[in-house]
């Protein structure tokens, strides 16, 4: 397996957010964190990877890394991109985001000639982001902010657009959609329980057959794989206390069998919880090492 390593974000004591652009690393080898990352790329030529997948940026692109994604800094030219991290609690904060967490996974690469509005829009938010965390304005945390989840809505209206097949059923429009966040909302809320289909669908006040059915419609997978995806995430951040066993994490977070954990880390991540954990090693002051679990 190639090597990774791990990068730790140390974001200032006044400021939760980090802004780099000339200092930024012109490489950067694989690596996890759980904070997003979301770049704008200033040149051509500058190339990245996400999970398994690679991504070369043209000006005025917009890649986003969002928390706990594998991903490295292949080659960028000098001055090439700014970037800005925030914590994942922006997101996870908000059960609303929580619950599309699976659809905005997938929106990594905004192409400014595919999405010119979208990825104008995110570039003004990342370079007023930028001109604020400069400032000595008290409040630059708080604006900073509101620009972060001006992007966070965009993209999230972006991603569910994408979810419909038909204009006319825009999920934020469609009754259908209701039951479908409300059931997203109820799983979040309740993932580390052992928890049925039936169970959620009597929540939200639909046939298992008709709930089974809506979900697919618009969350384009499975209960039990929106189930695991969540589960997962759990896991995810379950595994940064080095001290916390791996078949623990796996119960804490819901899953009932290190067997069944096992499989849907996996197949979501690409790696084991046990190499997955491996990426983010550190080293304590004292010179050791985290166990593995």
């Amino acid at each position: 397996m190639e090597k990774i390593t791990n990068e730790t974000i140390h974001f200032n004591s006044l400021s939760t957010i980090f802004v780099t652009d000339s200092e930024g690393p012109e490489s950067y080898p694989l690596h996890w964190h759980n904070a997003a990352e979301f770049t704008l790329a200033l040149k051509d030529d500058c190339h990245y990877q996400v999970n398994e997948t690679g991504y070369e940026l043209h000006k005025g692109d917009i890649l986003l890394v969002w928390p706990q994604q594998i991903h490295a800094t292949v080659k960028v030219p000098k001055d090439g991109a700014l970037f800005i991290q925030f914590p994942a609690s922006l997101i996870e904060n908000h059960l609303d985001l929580v619950s599309i967490s699976r659809l905005l996974s997938r929106q990594i690469l905004i192409c400014a000639d595919k999405n010119p509005s979208l990825a104008r829009f995110i570039s003004k938010r990342i370079l007023e982001i930028k001109k604020i965390h400069n400032t000595a304005d008290p409040l630059s945390e708080t604006r900073c902010k509101l620009c972060i989840y001006e992007i966070l809505l965009k993209v999230s209206e972006h991603a569910l657009k994408n979810v419909s097949d038909e204009p006319r059923s825009m999920p934020s429009y469609d009754s259908g959609w209701n039951y479908i966040r409300a059931a997203c909302t109820y799983i979040v809320e309740n993932s580390t329980e052992h928890l049925t289909q039936s169970d959620v669908a009597s929540q939200v006040g639909l046939s298992v057959f008709y709930f089974s059915k809506l979900f697919k419609q618009y969350m384009h997978m499975s209960f039990p794989a929106y189930l695991s995806h969540i589960r997962v995430k759990n896991a995810a951040s379950l595994l940064l206390d080095f001290d916390r066993p791996i078949t623990e994490c796996a119960f804490l977070s819901g899953f009932q069998s290190t067997t069944a954990f096992n499989k849907a880390f996996h197949e979501i991540t690409g790696y084991s919880p046990r190499d997955y954990r491996k990426m983010y090693r550190q080293t304590s002051p004292e010179g050791s090492t985290h166990p593995e679990g």
